[in-house]
């Protein structure tokens, strides 16, 4: 964090979440701040309204558990990847910036409505059906749509592959769930692939 560029004793910080990409929200750090946030772990700010620091989730509960620290080409910006511990917002909602559309895959919801359905279990619901079924049937399911995968991609069209590759990624994030991992080990994994 060598050489960044303060402008009037402030940085503008950028917080997204380290497992959905999303944007969390803007927020201003002093040097003070950004040094409590290298040493804590967990986000610190400058008020600009209040001018004085402050500690994200210090009085919510709502804390950013800090993953990595970038500072853009020109240092005079960062983004802070966190793991945040409740909604960014101070109006309750995960992101300050409600109205930006998510990603175009947004896996994180499937991922929450198909824990809401493990946790529930409510008749009815496919993704119920599956769980009671257990491990072996869900593994007979993610077999059977890969393997549709490979037809559909033998020159059944794009309309069909896609299809096919969203069952795919559904019955896999059953599996997922079951086993209590997340999208973000995947990434995780594959970005240490990457290096």
């Amino acid at each position: 964090m060598n050489d960044l560029q303060f402008t009037n004793g402030l940085i503008p910080a950028i917080v997204r979440d380290s497992k959905t990409g999303a944007i969390l929200t803007l927020a201003y750090m002093n040097e003070e701040s950004l040094q409590k946030t290298i040493e804590s772990g967990q986000t610190w700010f400058w008020s600009r309204s209040r001018g004085e620091l402050w500690h994200k989730g210090a009085t919510s509960g709502n804390t950013q558990r800090v993953v990595h620290i970038a500072a853009d080409c020109d240092r005079d910006a960062l983004v802070v990847t966190v793991e945040p511990a409740g909604p960014a917002c101070h109006t309750g909602a995960e992101s300050c910036f409600a109205d930006l559309p998510g990603p175009a895959l947004d896996l994180e919801r499937l991922m929450r409505v198909l824990k809401d359905r493990k946790a529930k279990m409510p008749e009815g619901s496919y993704s119920t059906y599956l769980f009671k079924e257990g491990r072996d049937k869900i593994l007979k399911k993610i077999g059977e749509e890969a393997t549709e995968v490979v037809i559909a991609a033998k020159g059944q069209g794009q309309e069909r592959i896609t299809s096919e590759i969203a069952d795919l990624l559904f019955h896999l994030s059953v599996l997922l769930v079951d086993e209590g991992l997340e999208w973000g080990d995947i990434g995780s994994e594959l970005a240490k692939r990457a290096r």
